[in-house]
């Protein structure tokens, strides 16, 4: 359960003073206002009570509080907020603020949670379980410390909150105190031995430690409580619970190398209904490992290498770093310490303006990484199907990583904010889907999507849209028509945003024009390749040299761009 329900003080007695119902008051008042009744007839009475126009103020509040409780049960978390904010307006208080909060969060809009549950905890009086529900806000955005320090407040104000004890340990382990997470889960597990999502976050906990087999076995305890019983608290999202379960379960029958198992589970995730955001992110996540797992049966492939003389990596150094704060992070690292890497360089374009640096560009960058111990899968020049088959050949192989760098040079665009990877043989025909014809950057990040892995996606291509307004470049770009350029993304997925971390690079800002250089490299990609391999650097402050010697470089016309939720510090090349 990620939210906790505050059951206003307000007598439901209110709802019966009225005169005359057409329904009797004792039958349609508590349908309204128990906790208990079904979504639909929740709904109902207090869709009746409201069309009655007998009440107003704060008792014509309690009614669109709870039948907000009614659209909450059913997952419809627009109807929720409409309810709560009708409301709020005739008479404000904390367990309305609280619902409305929550499902602002469902619906994986963070901010604006954190602001609802900030106004219920300033009307007071302080309570546990709008801290707890604000900590899981904190923990969506990846603001670790502050998520602590409310679990730790909601603890403080009930020790015996299960929920609190799990949602802290899963901050601890996203911050690599494996350790400390597990005392934490394991608390709560004591606590209430008969829920199901504690278990979940144990079971991440054994698959990052290695421990393969206790992962699947505390993840099938999860599915069977899960099956025997709904979940207790009416805030929990519908299905949630099962779609977290076969996800993790997936994952680790996919980490054993039980393909059979792994696709039965994801299977049965995309059988659930995802209503809130994270079960949508694990659908996505599933739906991906699902069709890797199924093409690799009926054609299985090894993974895309370079040329023989390139294709054997150095030995491995020791893996990324996670912040010096959490040794425990290093036994994630030993447990899923491969790292790979996917590299592709598209120039030689057919059909649009065609680039002659990016296979250059990629094979320098696919040498530094090879140096510093990456397996690399390397592509250059690939029409649409080569290319997906190297991306899903690629995406198999990351499953087992512990870190996975993605480089992409050449043309990228974005259409309706999602952002398009652009193959050698791409036309844009009249009446024809353009999207049709690339490649989605949302199915590799859903491929790569996992609480225990750190994702580094770095793109040199220019950020345009293929359907703007041909026009004249002012010099050679990445670009094949001016335009909006790709789209930040809107969310780096549940894995990335309470896992391991992902930052996702940009060769330069939105809407601007990544620069393919007149030398044999483009500026930003001639910057990451001498700065990839160095010994002991972050990675983000190796970005941050690339970007200062892009902007010189360019003089101030490209200004490379990122966006990171990982949790701590990573380094490509250990010192």
């Amino acid at each position: 359960m990620r939210r906790l329900l505050l059951i206003p003080a307000l007598l439901a007695a209110l709802l019966w003073s009225a005169p005359c119902f057409a329904q009797a008051p004792s039958e349609l008042g508590p349908l309204c206002t128990t906790e208990t009744t079904p979504a639909d007839q929740m709904i109902d009475a207090c869709t009746k009570i409201i069309a009655l126009k007998v009440f107003s103020g704060e008792r014509l509040a309690t009614i669109y509080f709870w039948r907000a409780v009614g659209w909450n049960k059913k997952g419809n978390y627009a109807q929720v907020i409409s309810d709560a904010t009708e409301a709020l307006r005739l008479k404000p208080s904390t367990a309305v603020y609280n619902l409305r909060g929550s499902a602002y969060f469902d619906k994986g809009e963070y901010d604006i949670a954190i602001a609802d549950f900030n106004d219920a905890l300033r009307m007071g009086p302080p309570s546990g379980i709008i801290f707890h529900n604000r900590g899981n806000a904190y923990r969506s955005k990846g603001d670790y410390a502050k998520a602590i320090a409310d679990y730790d407040a909601a603890i403080k104000a009930g020790p015996k909150s299960a929920f609190s004890y799990q949602n802290r340990g899963a901050s601890k382990r996203a911050l690599g105190d494996l350790d400390g997470a597990l005392a934490d889960i394991n608390e709560a597990v004591r606590i209430d031995p008969s829920l199901p999502q504690p278990l979940i976050s144990r079971a991440v906990i054994w698959r990052a430690k290695g421990e393969i087999e206790r992962a699947i076995t505390d993840t099938s305890e999860a599915i069977r409580l899960a099956k025997a019983k709904a979940p207790v608290n009416i805030m929990t999202p519908p299905g949630s619970v099962l779609i977290s379960a076969y996800t993790q379960r997936g994952l680790s029958y996919e980490a054993k190398g039980d393909a059979a198992h792994a696709k039965e589970d994801y299977a049965s995730v995309l059988e659930g209904v995802a209503s809130d955001a994270g079960s949508k992110a694990n659908q996505a996540t599933a739906k991906v490992r699902l069709a890797l797992l199924k093409e690799a049966d009926a054609a299985p492939r090894k993974i895309a290498a370079a040329p023989a003389a390139e294709s054997s990596p150095a030995p491995a150094p020791p893996a990324p770093a996670a912040a010096p704060a959490a040794p425990a992070a290093r036994v994630q690292a030993a447990a899923t310490g491969r790292r790979v890497a996917l590299v592709i360089g598209n120039g030689a374009y057919a059909h649009v303006k065609a680039l002659p640096n990016p296979p250059n560009d990629a094979r320098a960058i696919a040498r530094s990484l090879r140096d510093i111990g990456f397996t690399v899968s390397e592509g250059l020049d690939l029409d649409r199907g080569t290319m997906q088959t190297t991306i899903h050949d690629f995406l198999r192989e990351a499953a087992r990583s512990q870190i996975a760098v993605v480089y992409y040079a050449g043309h990228g665009v974005q259409v309706d904010g999602r952002n398009y990877l652009v193959p050698v043989d791409i036309e844009f025909k009249p009446g024809s889907r353009a999207t049709d014809a690339m490649v989605d950057m949302d199915t590799i990040m859903a491929g790569l999507d996992d609480q225990i892995r750190t994702n580094i996606l770095i793109l040199d291509a220019c950020r345009n849209n293929p359907m703007a307004p041909q026009l004249a470049s002012a010099g050679p770009s990445r670009g094949i028509e001016a335009g909006s350029g790709l789209a930040a993304p809107a969310s780096l997925g549940s894995g990335s945003t309470l896992g391991a971390g992902t930052l996702i690079a940009f060769a330069t800002a939105p809407g601007q024009v990544a620069l393919d250089g007149e030398g044999a490299n483009s500026p930003f990609s001639a910057a990451l390749s001498r700065h990839v391999g160095t010994p002991g650097l972050e990675v983000q402050q190796m970005l941050t040299r690339v970007r200062a010697e892009v902007v010189a470089a360019t003089k101030g016309k490209q200004v490379p761009w990122s966006n990171s939720s990982l949790l701590g510090e990573v380094y490509l090349a250990e010192q």
